[in-house]
């Protein structure tokens, strides 16, 4: 049952909203009160703060039985059920995914990896060198659970058997010469391309991928693009030129002689080329 006098208090709720925002624009209308007790009732206000909508100021408001003087028991700023809030906190373990770590970045210790174990629990399922290291090498070594999240994600990527050049491809990597097994368990699954031709090469490729660059490939050769080494000739129109130098013909060009006129023809001697001529001397 709701007190009656405490509900019908909504301007000594609206004051202690407006204390508390220091902003009397900050307090909205009232939005509804709701009974916490038999003598306690919170009283809601919007909130018109930039950035908090759907949020509400809310004041708590109680008596005494049978007294008259009202009491604020708390104020606050709290979220209604459309308000708009932050997501929620993820820790950076689960936060970081592949391919954020950039150079100048390092990542935390993982102090609880289910992904490794200790190299002191090493079984019979592990890697023979995870038993050498035992005492000589690494603290932790790659457990079961990690071995198969490893391999479930290396076979579903762009190294494994559904890639487009493994569809494409005739032969597997296994049987080719280029392809070098991991060692331990890891061995029956993957190995590391080494061919500097493959778009694979340096990486890990599952046994059952391939590409256009297998060392046992071979390619039918077809037909030569090139001319014949003897012309053909498709027409009669076309005629072979012989340039031999043994055949060749030296043309010469033709001198002209000056022409000469009759004798007949010739100028009479004048008086004075007669007397220009040189005496015969007998």
């Amino acid at each position: 049952m709701t007190d009656a006098v405490l509900a019908a208090a909504v301007d000594v709720a609206r004051a202690a909203a407006i204390d508390l925002a220091e902003d009397a624009g900050a307090v909205g209308e009232h939005v509804d009160a709701i009974a916490e007790s038999e003598r306690a009732v919170t009283h809601t206000f919007e909130c018109k703060l930039p950035g908090y909508r759907g949020w509400v100021w809310s004041v708590t408001l109680s008596r005494a039985p049978r007294g008259k003087d009202i009491g604020i028991d708390e104020a606050q700023l709290v979220p209604a059920a459309d308000a708009l809030l932050a997501p929620p906190w993820v820790p950076w373990a689960e936060r970081v995914q592949p391919g954020d770590l950039e150079p100048s970045m390092v990542l935390p210790l993982i102090e609880n990896d289910a992904r490794l174990v200790p190299t002191y629990e090493v079984t019979k399922d592990e890697d023979a060198m995870q038993i050498w290291e035992l005492g000589l090498g690494r603290e932790r070594v790659l457990g079961a659970e990690g071995r198969e999240d490893v391999a479930s994600r290396w076979y579903r990527g762009s190294h494994g058997p559904t890639a487009a050049s493994a569809i494409a491809s005739t032969e597997p990597c296994q049987t080719c010469a280029f392809y070098v097994p991991l060692s331990g368990a890891m061995r029956l699954m993957f190995g590391a391309c080494t061919n500097e031709w493959s778009p694979s090469d340096g990486k890990v490729v599952s046994v059952d991928h391939g590409c256009g660059a297998h060392s046992q490939t071979t390619v039918e050769h077809g037909p030569t693009q090139w001319p014949a080494a003897d012309p053909i000739y498709t027409s009669d129109a076309m005629v072979p030129l012989d340039l031999g130098l043994a055949d060749a013909v030296v043309e010469t060009e033709a001198v002209v002689e000056p022409e000469t006129e009759p004798a007949d023809q010739l100028p009479e001697a004048t008086p004075q080329a007669a007397e220009s001529q040189p005496a015969e001397v007998s």
